[in-house]
């Protein structure tokens, strides 16, 4: 299976594993769960909890881009292989994204959010560039 694939697999288990996380946080700052309005409750964390939150939202949307580049390369039928230096970049930001974003460190947080989306960028507009289109 291509890195590029095993990427998005190991990135898609990334904003689950954070809910968990905040979720315990959750239960921690408040002292319990509200399942009836969580929205709200998850309004009002602060701190850490807080931050793990935002966290997990933006690997979300990173997970979404990154999945749309992916399956880009998949249908231009170009070798994925060669995507595997791009893909395991952004694998490694996405991985310490969120603890920089836990502890509070916002400029190494942003510069390897630049850097994951960069690495994505590079894939969709690579697998455009490879793209037969036949001539």
């Amino acid at each position: 299976m291509p890195l590029l694939f095993e990427t998005l697999f190991i990135v898609s288990l990334l904003p689950m594993l954070l809910a968990v996380l905040g979720g315990y946080l959750r239960y921690r700052q408040f002292g319990r769960l509200d399942n009836h309005q969580p929205r709200l409750q998850q309004a009002q964390m602060t701190g850490l909890a807080g931050r793990v939150l935002a966290a997990q939202k933006n690997a979300w949307e990173a997970l979404i881009f990154y999945t749309a580049v992916c399956v880009l390369a998949f249908v231009s039928g170009t070798d994925l292989s060669q995507f595997s230096y791009a893909a395991g970049l952004f694998l490694l930001s996405r991985l310490v994204h969120p603890l920089f974003y836990m502890l509070d460190m916002a400029p190494y947080r942003s510069l390897v959010f630049v850097i994951g989306w960069l690495s994505s960028l590079y894939i969709g507009i690579k697998a455009v560039a490879d793209v037969n289109f036949g001539g």
